[in-house]
C-alpha cells in the first residue's frame, strides 16, 4: 500500500528486454535506499514494482507483459522522468489516501491552464472508470493522491499547486499525455457492496428452510 505522496522523482536509466518481459533500471536520488530490501515494493508512477536488485542509489524491477501492456510503463525510455513512493509502513503519515499500486487504466490529459498560481487539468478516463470519480473524492494519476474539483461526464477537472507540479512529474504534462489512473479503493468497494445487496441472498440465519445447516 501507498499514500499516494511523491518521495522523489526518479529517472530510467535502462530498459532491458527479458525474454517477452522487460527489466527496468531506475536511478532514485533522494528516495533513500538505504533500507531498502529485495523483495520490497516501490511504486514508479504508481505502479507497485517489486524491488529484484539494488546498487546504492539504483534499483531494478521487472515488468511482466500485463504490467507494459496495461499502463504507461511500456512507453517509459532511458531519461524518462518517473513519480517514486516506497510503501508505506505504520509510522508512515498518511498524507494523501489509500493507493493499492495497482493500476484501473489509462487517463488523457485534454487539456491545460494556469489559474492564478495554480494549474489547472482535465482530464479523461474510459467510461468504464467515470463511475468511480466523484467531485471532491480522490483519484491517483501516476501515483499521486489529488483531490478531484469538478466531474464532466468521463471528464474530470484537477487543481494543482506549484509544490506538487515541481515535486511530481505533473510540469511534463500536456494536452494528449497518458498516465496511469487509480480510482478510490472505497468507491470500488461500495460498488462491490451493493452488487450484492441488490441479490436474493438466503436467510443468513440458516432457519428460513428449516434447522439444518445452510451448507448441508
Amino acid at each position: 500500500m501507498f499514500t499516494g505522496i511523491i518521495q522523489a522523482v526518479g529517472t530510467i536509466a535502462a530498459l532491458n528486454p527479458t525474454g517477452g518481459d522487460v527489466r527496468l533500471s531506475v536511478d532514485a536520488t533522494g528516495l533513500g535506499l538505504a533500507e531498502t530490501q529485495l523483495g520490497d515494493s516501490i511504486a514508479v508512477n504508481g505502479v507497485c514494482l517489486t524491488v529484484t536488485e539494488r546498487q546504492g542509489e539504483r534499483f531494478s524491477v521487472d515488468c511482466s507483459r500485463e504490467t507494459l501492456d496495461l499502463t504507461t510503463i511500456g512507453q517509459l525510455k532511458p531519461g524518462s522522468k518517473v513519480n517514486l513512493e516506497k510503501a508505506l509502513t505504520l509510522a508512515t503519515p498518511l498524507g494523501g489516501h489509500l493507493v493499492s499500486g495497482h493500476v484501473d487504466g489509462l487517463g488523457k490529459i485534454e487539456s491545460r491552464h494556469d489559474s492564478a498560481r495554480a494549474t489547472e487539468f482535465w482530464v479523461s478516463v474510459p467510461e468504464s472508470l467515470a463511475r468511480y470519480i466523484a467531485r471532491k473524492g480522490s483519484v491517483a494519476l501516476d501515483g499521486v493522491s489529488l483531490t478531484v474539483n469538478e466531474v464532466d461526464g468521463v471528464r474530470f477537472r484537477l487543481t494543482i499547486i506549484p509544490h506538487t507540479l515541481l515535486q511530481t512529474i505533473m510540469d511534463h504534462y500536456q494536452p494528449g499525455s497518458l498516465v496511469n489512473i487509480e480510482v478510490d479503493l472505497i468507491a470500488r468497494y461500495v460498488e462491490r457492496l451493493l452488487q450484492f445487496s441488490s441479490q436474493k441472498t438466503p436467510d443468513a440465519s440458516g432457519l428460513g428452510g428449516g434447522l439444518g445447516s445452510p451448507y448441508q
